[in-house]
């Protein structure tokens, strides 16, 4: 590993409990603050694709075929990124990991909006796909360091709101660029930013407390559910600690099969969302696209009721938020599907509903990835449900364009219901698991929940 991307050693302890909780007070706000605003210029170098492909396609005579493959090769690129990223992040100090991650995409998206050649623009996406996979494993590893058990729920649903708030401004800026400009400016502007804020995160981030000569988290907050996740498996090295605790974690597999159905459904309504109005119900573009929106509003206000729920209603307990809103992604699919009256608001209000139900798992399952692991395989283990999420969007592109195909919109609304209730099975032994202190198939990570 690159020295500069080395996790720093710890530093001498600070004894004085005021500038400990100074110093607490003062980087938990200012790493949130930056995570944030990252997170969400990750997105404008991920989405920027989405949307200048009509001009792309008008300009370079590109087909659908040709944009299918390249947001199929991405989709699988990420996905093993995250894992293998994740891995390395660990061990990583996530100022430079992720920073340098941020630059290199928009390095990426810069040289992309230059390019011409059809090889060339899907060699370049890859790369991308490769560079956006170092986002989600750093941030993890801080939302696991600096904000203990019970109150995490709340910080990582506020984290998790930078996905809505990326996506939200990204169409507006590159739509903007690409009316007024070129499609190539919807890459090079994007890229620019990413840049720049990637030198941000190089200076403002910072990696665990310990570096800072801090008590860990579940010490400064007494947390005792933090404490016991904190002192399982001391001494193990990173190789037994990845496989003990991620990949024959039963749990970790469970949340990793629960995630490919969530994909599916938040891949699908996201990317064949505006075409299904259009197509059955008659829409313009530009209304159908208003209706699609509210499904990124909704997932900005279910995150957050989900991560408040799972902290103030069940004590930290990830399992019965993620049923309840499993089950909620189920009636809402459905809703949209089966109900007899149709109409704008109605259906408005459906997508909002799905997105809220949906991005609730979203977040709570990564984060429950996390809890369910070992501290220090935080990045590894959701890293690897994040591999197991993009297998699911990437089932949404062309397996479920078939489906769409051979048996219509009935066709691609069974999928997604059938989806959506499987989830919901597969999270039913996280009720047990958290109830009862048991958190890996050793059963040894103990009192999670009392």
């Amino acid at each position: 590993m690159l020295g500069y991307l080395k996790s720093p050693q710890t530093t001498p302890t600070v004894t004085g409990a005021d500038e400990v909780n100074e110093m607490y007070r003062y980087w938990r706000f200012h790493i949130m603050f930056t995570m944030y605003i990252g997170y969400a210029v990750f997105y404008f170098t991920r989405k920027s694709f989405n949307y200048a492909m009509p001009a792309m396609i008008a300009d370079l005579g590109l087909d659908k075929a040709d944009i299918g493959m390249m947001g199929t090769l991405f989709y699988i690129t990420y996905g093993c990124s995250k894992f293998l990223s994740g891995i390395i992040s660990d061990r990583s100090n996530p100022r430079y990991f992720m920073g340098l991650g941020l630059i290199a995409t928009g390095v990426v998206n810069i040289l992309f909006g230059f390019s011409s050649s059809l090889l060339v623009l899907t060699s370049l996406w890859v790369l991308n796909a490769w560079f956006q996979g170092w986002g989600w494993p750093p941030c993890s590893k801080l939302m696991t360091t600096w904000y203990s058990r019970s109150e995490r729920g709340l910080w990582w649903s506020l984290w998790n709101t930078a996905h809505n708030v990326g996506g939200a401004l990204i169409p507006l800026l590159v739509g903007y660029l690409t009316l007024h400009y070129s499609w190539r400016y919807g890459f090079i502007v994007p890229g620019l930013i990413a840049v720049l804020i990637g030198l941000v995160l190089c200076c403002r981030l910072r990696d665990k407390p310990a570096t800072l000569g801090l008590p860990t988290v579940g010490h400064w907050r007494r947390d005792r559910l933090e404490l016991a996740q904190e002192s399982e498996g001391l001494g193990l090295s990173h190789s037994e600690i990845l496989k003990k605790y991620v990949l024959s974690n039963k749990y970790i597999w469970l949340l990793a099969f629960s995630y490919v159905l969530v994909y599916i459904v938040r891949t699908a309504i996201n990317d064949w969302g505006n075409l299904y109005l259009t197509e059955q119900h008659g829409y313009g573009l530009i209304t159908a696209n208003t209706a699609l929106s509210l499904f990124e509003v909704g997932g900005f206000v279910g995150s957050l009721v989900a991560g408040w729920g799972s902290d103030k209603l069940f004590g930290g307990n990830r399992g019965p938020m993620n049923l309840i809103f499993s089950i909620g992604i189920f009636l809402a699919v459905a809703a949209l599907w089966l109900m007899p009256m149709t109409g704008f608001v109605l259906q408005a209000g459906c997508f909002f509903a799905i997105g809220f139900f949906v991005f609730g798992p979203q977040m709570l399952i990564g984060m429950a990835a996390a809890e369910c692991s070992h501290k220090d395989s935080a990045g590894a283990a959701t890293g690897f449900v994040g591999l197991f999420a993009y297998m699911g969007a990437a089932l949404a592109g062309y397996p479920l364009a078939l489906v769409v195909e051979h048996y219509h919109w009935a066709g691609f609304f069974t999928v997604i219901s059938s989806a959506a209730a499987v989830v919901g099975l597969l999270l039913l032994p996280f009720l047990k698991a958290q109830a009862t202190g048991e958190a890996s198939n050793t059963n040894s990570l103990t009192e999670l929940i009392k």
